[in-house]
C-alpha cells in the first residue's frame, strides 16, 4: 500500500472517532503530515500515533475527513466501492425479503459505509446524489456498478444540493445512464404514487416514512383526518386507502398540492381534498372555528438543521402540536413527526408534553417509531437516527 498523508487528531478528540463516528472536523485536527489534494485518501491518527481510520479528505470543508474504514490493512480501491454497493443492495433485499424492492433507499451514505452517497430506487429508475468530494470522484464507477447490479431503465443525478458547493463541486441534475423519465410511478403499501425525480424534494420522494405510513392503518378507519405539511399527499393517501371517511391535506407549496391531487386521482380517491395553506395559520384558523378531527398528522420539514437553531425549532414544534391537540376530541389520535437529528427523541417528547400541558390535555403514547429499515441507524453515528414518528392518544 502506498504511503498516505496523515491527519493527526487533537488530544481528547479521538474518542468519538474510536467509537465509530465517520467524521473528522477541521477543528479536531492538530496537523496534517504530507501534501494533500481534495478527494485523496488519508490516514487518521490520534495524538499517540494510533490508527483511527482511513478516508477521504477535503481541506476546504469543515467536515474535513470522511472515514471509510477503521481497518489499517484495508486499502480504498475501486473494488472497495463496488463491494460496498453490492453489500448495501443485498441488505435491502434481505430486510424487505424481496429480490427487487419496488421503491427503497439503496444506499444511505455513512450508514452504508459510503460517505456522502445517496441512492434511491423508484420503480425502474435510480436517483443518485454524490454529496461529498471524495465519493463524487467515484461517480462513474458507482453508476457502472448500479447499472450492472440492479439493471434500472435509467439513473438520474440529483446533484443540485447546496452542500455540493460547500464541497467545491458544481450543482447539476441530469440523466447519467439509460433513458430517464422525469415522472415515475412507484407502489407503496398497495398504493400508486407519482415521483418527480427531476424537480421533487431531495431525490423526489420521502421513502423513510413508508413503514410509518403503513402503521396508521388501525387509527384512521372511518375517521376524519387532517394531514398537515402533506407534501405530495403520502400520509393522506394512506389514510384514504385504509378507510378514512374524509381526509384534508394542507401544504404551503402549490407544486406539492398539485402533485398530491394527481396522486389522489391516480388511486381514484374521492374523499380527499388538498388545500394550499400556511399550516401554522390554518391550524390557528381551524382551532378558532372549533373544528374537530379524529386524527391529526403532523409531518413538517426539519425546523432545525443546526444546534444553534434548536430553541426556535422547539417553539415551532410546540405550536403545531398544541394546535393539533386542540383539534382532537378525547380519544383522538395525534401522529407527530420530526425529521431533525438535532431534535432528539427525548427533547421531542418533552416538547410534546409541554404542548399538552398548555393545551390542558393528557397524552398517552401508543407507538414510538423511527425511520424505515432501508435507512439503517449506525451505532457510533447518531446523525443516522434522525426521524421520530410518535403515535399518541389525546385524552
Amino acid at each position: 500500500m502506498e504511503a498516505l498523508a496523515v491527519v493527526h487528531v487533537i488530544e481528547g478528540r479521538q474518542k468519538r472517532i474510536e467509537m465509530g463516528h465517520p467524521w473528522v472536523y477541521k477543528t479536531e485536527i492538530a496537523k496534517i503530515e504530507g501534501e494533500v489534494t481534495g478527494g485523496e485518501i488519508v490516514d487518521v491518527l490520534d495524538f499517540r500515533q494510533r490508527f483511527l481510520g482511513r478516508g477521504f479528505i477535503n481541506p476546504r470543508s469543515m467536515l474535513t475527513v470522511r472515514i471509510l474504514t477503521q481497518d489499517r490493512e484495508e486499502a480504498i480501491t475501486e473494488k472497495t466501492i463496488r463491494e460496498r454497493i453490492r453489500k448495501a443492495w443485498f441488505f435491502r433485499q434481505r430486510v424487505f425479503q424481496a429480490p427487487e424492492p419496488n421503491a427503497c433507499r439503496v444506499i444511505f451514505g455513512e450508514a452504508d459505509f459510503l460517505p456522502g452517497l445517496i441512492v434511491d430506487k423508484f420503480g425502474d429508475h435510480l436517483v443518485l446524489q454524490t454529496l461529498a468530494l471524495g465519493i463524487a470522484q467515484w461517480q462513474d464507477v458507482i453508476v457502472d456498478e448500479l447499472a450492472s447490479l440492479i439493471k434500472p431503465v435509467g439513473i438520474y443525478a440529483r446533484n443540485d444540493q447546496q452542500v455540493r458547493s460547500i464541497e467545491g463541486l458544481e450543482e447539476y441534475k441530469g440523466c447519467l445512464f439509460g433513458r430517464c423519465q422525469p415522472l415515475v410511478t412507484i407502489e407503496e403499501n398497495g398504493l400508486k404514487v407519482y415521483v418527480d425525480i427531476e424537480n421533487g424534494q431531495k431525490t423526489g420522494y420521502f421513502l423513510d416514512q413508508k413503514e410509518n405510513r403503513r402503521a396508521i392503518k388501525p387509527y384512521v378507519q372511518n375517521a376524519r383526518v387532517l394531514d398537515c405539511f402533506c407534501h405530495t399527499g403520502s400520509f393522506a393517501l394512506h389514510a384514504a386507502y385504509y378507510g378514512a371517511r374524509e381526509v384534508q391535506g394542507l401544504d404551503i407549496s402549490p407544486e406539492a398540492i398539485a402533485m398530491a391531487q394527481k396522486n389522489a386521482a391516480l388511486n381514484n380517491f374521492t374523499n380527499i381534498t388538498f388545500k394550499e395553506a400556511n399550516v401554522f395559520d390554518e391550524l390557528r384558523t381551524l382551532t378558532e372555528a372549533k373544528e374537530k378531527y379524529d386524527v391529526v398528522i403532523l409531518d413538517p420539514p426539519a425546523f432545525t438543521k443546526s444546534k444553534a437553531a434548536v430553541k426556535g425549532a422547539i417553539r415551532g414544534y410546540k405550536e403545531i402540536n398544541l394546535r393539533a391537540m386542540k383539534l382532537l376530541p378525547p380519544g383522538g389520535i395525534l401522529i407527530t413527526n420530526s425529521c431533525s437529528y438535532y431534535m432528539s427523541e427525548d427533547l421531542y417528547l418533552e416538547t410534546i408534553a409541554d404542548a399538552a400541558r398548555d393545551a390542558k390535555r393528557r397524552v398517552r403514547i401508543i407507538e414510538l417509531r423511527r425511520q424505515a429499515k432501508d435507512h439503517p441507524m449506525l451505532m457510533g453515528y447518531p446523525e443516522s437516527y434522525y426521524l421520530k414518528c410518535f403515535i399518541l392518544e389525546v385524552v
